[in-house]
């Protein structure tokens, strides 16, 4: 790297990070929702969450050049207004999938137990959205013995159609709904009134993608007709709707990917994205330390075990009632329990 050194803003709840930049930059900390523009009217780079909103109110008149995100979300970010300004954007694709594929399949299963429901090799889950994270859903689904029904129009229109279904296909068809779009105008309040009204009475609903995906007045209509809600993203988010909270069957406050391997990913990648941007060559192939034993990733094969079975090495691996119990004690709470969360380590199947 040449020349005079960087300034970062960086958000202060991103881990792994603090230190890592210092001798090549000056780094500012700041909490992610109370970064300003003045905070960054002399700042080179941004590495942030999806707390701090990137667009012209923030972005105008100051020297910002590159803006990395430590997730896989972008919908914080004005790309029209990164574009027509020069800016590059960075987001941590995939960084989470693991750590939200573990917490599906928790809650999934947790949820089944407690309402004394039967989950069978050859029942069918529709994943709405294959990307990252949705691939991960579908692997773990096909290592258990589900059918699988994936919509993904983007993928479908790209790659052709076979292996796809429609949307009323998936919905007509599965016991168990999981969304994993990203958010943009062809997914904001896609699951309304008739998405809920094609689901088959006592389905699994699930949301761990984004919360305006989900149309709350809908969901909350269709409740007494689906099986088990499990919702770990929230529309107005930290001001959830607490009417909706006591109604679902899980409610998280948007940890689902919050895994330690996740964590390390998110923040390896906007380093590395950084140091390349800037030239800054000992940070190429940056990633953190394991932090000591116990946080290794943790191999199962569930193949064969029974539903018991599953549930039992699934909640001992990730207890998902814990974070549930934990916001509804304290929903006003949310970023709070964000911010002080306690990284879990992810398992994965062969």
């Amino acid at each position: 790297m040449t020349g005079t050194r960087i300034r970062i803003v960086a958000d202060r709840n991103i881990p792994f990070l603090e230190g890592v930049f210092e001798p090549y930059a000056d780094v500012t900390y700041i909490d992610g929702k109370s970064i300003s523009r003045e905070d960054v009217r002399d700042a080179d780079v941004l590495i942030i969450r999806t707390r701090t909103r990137c667009n012209a109110s923030l972005l105008d008149g100051t020297r910002v050049s590159m803006i990395a995100t430590a997730t896989i979300g972008t919908d914080h970010i004005d790309f029209d207004y990164c574009n027509s300004h020069g800016i590059e954007v960075h987001n941590a694709q995939g960084c989470n999938a693991g750590g939200v594929m573990q917490y599906v399949f928790s809650a999934l299963y947790g949820t089944a137990s407690r309402k004394s429901l039967k989950l069978s090799p050859g029942d069918t889950m529709g994943i709405i959205g294959v990307g990252n994270v949705g691939k991960k859903i579908e692997h773990m689904a096909r290592h258990i013995g589900f059918n699988v029904l994936l919509c993904d129009p983007p993928r479908a229109a790209k790659e052709g159609p076979e292996g796809f279904c429609t949307l009323e296909h998936l919905l007509l068809n599965s016991k168990i709904v999981t969304l994993h779009t990203p958010l943009d105008e062809t997914t904001r309040g896609m699951a309304d009134e008739n998405f809920f009204s094609l689901m088959r009475p006592g389905a699994f609903f699930i949301n761990t993608s984004r919360g305006e995906t989900v149309n709350d007045a809908a969901l909350m209509d269709a409740i007494p007709k689906l099986g088990p809600v499990i919702i770990d993203t929230w529309n107005n988010e930290p001001d959830i709707n607490p009417e909706l909270v006591d109604m679902v069957d899980i409610a998280t406050p948007h940890i689902a990917g919050y895994s330690y391997q996740g964590k390390q990913n998110g923040t390896a990648s906007s380093v590395q994205a950084v140091a390349r941007h800037f030239g800054i060559e000992p940070l190429y192939d940056f990633f953190p330390s394991e932090g000591g034993s116990g946080m290794q990733p943790v191999h199962l094969d569930l193949r064969g075990m029974n539903q018991g079975e599953i549930t039992s090495v699934l909640q001992y691996n990730y207890p998902v009632f814990t974070d549930d119990f934990m916001l509804r004690m304290d929903p006003a709470g949310f970023e709070r329990l964000r911010s002080e969360y306690r990284y879990r380590r992810e398992i994965y199947v062969d």
